[in-house]
């Protein structure tokens, strides 16, 4: 049973406090280490076409594609700079963040803010002219907040582009918003305070009922419900938070080595955690990184097709545990630009596709087909676009055409 109004009136008095600290120091302590320690110096910058965010990027776009986090404040505050050693630590080694709020901005946010976030990234990497064109992965994409950031990230952890979640010393305050949990269909993560963190009791409560079978992670670090944004790159959530974010969206089995198994690299030490249904999986759910800084034109992530079809289909099986799998699509256009595409799936018996995102369904189960939506149809010859999707049963043996739609 979900905790009392009580304890959920604390903790929305513990975000207001935790808001109003950070509000305070506005763009970040004085310790702030510039750039982060990835191999990519990050800082953030503003966009016309995203108003009232922070966009948290390598100073120079590496040839790598940089996968999405999209991000909500502590306090749900309009200030997209009060977790700026995190997020900036987060963005050097190569990801993308977009942070609710303009930098040192006022007021409130909302979770529609975190999709707002992810529609204009889809649309930067499409567009022609944008920096981002091309750069980015959009096939992996995870929704994270802080505190009552993390209510928001629940809010949309649904959204059929969203590959994980990661939640912040957050819980749901009220049984009547459960729903959010048992429509998870993607991995989660929860990285809490401790038993000093208000938000311990609704997290532990939100830990119980997760769906059967769900990848699941719970780390628990004695620190309170300010956590260790504030330190030099973050502290030691800014150091976990990479791990995770790098096997998940970047498929680095060494950096799931820390989250899987009775010996994970986080089990025995200051962690307390906890783990439902976790495997390291098997290759990136990324479209392979061009070799060289991209072109006018992206470069296409496999060679495109030869024979003179319209694109080629590759599938990959990102993550694999017992009773479910997670799976990416990468498609390829051959000599000539597409308008659309389908692409035909062979499900091994017993698979069934459970959700999708970045592609329209036709089945759940046998042959399957899987149409672009509204963002990724049309490709130039020999360019790339990917989708995934999670299934029940085995993936492995799945086999994948692909058509001019």
């Amino acid at each position: 049973m979900r905790r009392t109004s009580t304890i959920g009136a604390a903790l929305a008095a513990a975000v207001v406090a935790v808001t109003a600290g950070l509000l305070a120091i506005g763009a970040g302590p004085a310790d702030a280490a510039v750039g982060g320690s990835g191999p990519y110096p990050a800082d953030y910058e503003t966009s016309a076409g995203l108003t009232n965010h922070t966009i948290y990027r390598p100073q120079n776009l590496p040839s790598v594609r940089l996968p999405i986090l999209v991000w909500g404040n502590g306090g749900c505050a309009a200030n997209g700079t009060a977790q700026i050693n995190f997020l900036r630590e987060i963005s050097s080694h190569g990801f993308l963040v977009i942070a609710n709020g303009a930098p040192n901005g006022s007021g409130s946010t909302t979770s529609q803010m975190l999709t707002q976030s992810i529609d204009w990234a889809f649309a930067e990497n499409s567009r022609s002219g944008s920096k981002y064109y091309g750069r980015l992965d959009t096939a992996g994409v995870a929704v994270a907040g802080f505190s009552c950031g993390g209510l928001e990230a629940y809010a949309v952890s649904n959204d059929p582009r969203v590959t994980t979640t990661m939640i912040f010393s957050s819980g749901l305050l009220n049984d009547a918003d459960d729903y959010q949990l048992r429509r998870l269909t993607k991995p989660i993560a929860y990285f809490i305070g401790g038993t000093s963190d208000i938000a311990y009791p609704n997290a532990i409560d939100d830990w119980g009922k997760l769906p059967s079978g769900l990848p699941a992670f719970m780390g628990n670090l004695n620190v309170g419900h300010g956590g260790t944004y504030d330190q030099t790159n973050g502290g030691e959530f800014g150091r976990v938070a990479v791990l995770y974010l790098s096997w998940r969206l970047k498929g680095d089995t060494a950096a799931g080595t820390a989250f899987v198994g009775s010996g994970c690299g986080l089990c025995g030490g200051p962690w307390q955690v906890q783990q439902k249904n976790l495997s390291l999986g098997g290759t990136p759910p990324t479209t392979p990184p061009p070799t060289t800084p991209p072109p006018t034109t992206p470069p296409p992530s496999t060679p495109p097709p030869s024979n003179g079809t319209a694109c080629a289909a590759v599938f990959t099986v990102q993550d694999q545990w017992n009773g479910g799998f997670v799976a990416g699509v990468t498609v390829t256009a051959g000599s000539a630009a597409l308008s659309g595409w389908k692409v035909t799936l062979g499900l091994p018996g017993g698979a069934t596709v459970t959700s999708v995102w970045s592609a329209v369904n036709t089945g759940t189960s046998g042959t399957v087909t899987m149409a672009n939506v509204s963002y990724n149809g049309q490709l130039g010859a020999g360019q790339s676009t990917s989708f995934g999707f999670q299934g029940a049963g085995t993936g492995g043996g799945t086999t994948a055409t692909c058509a001019a739609a």
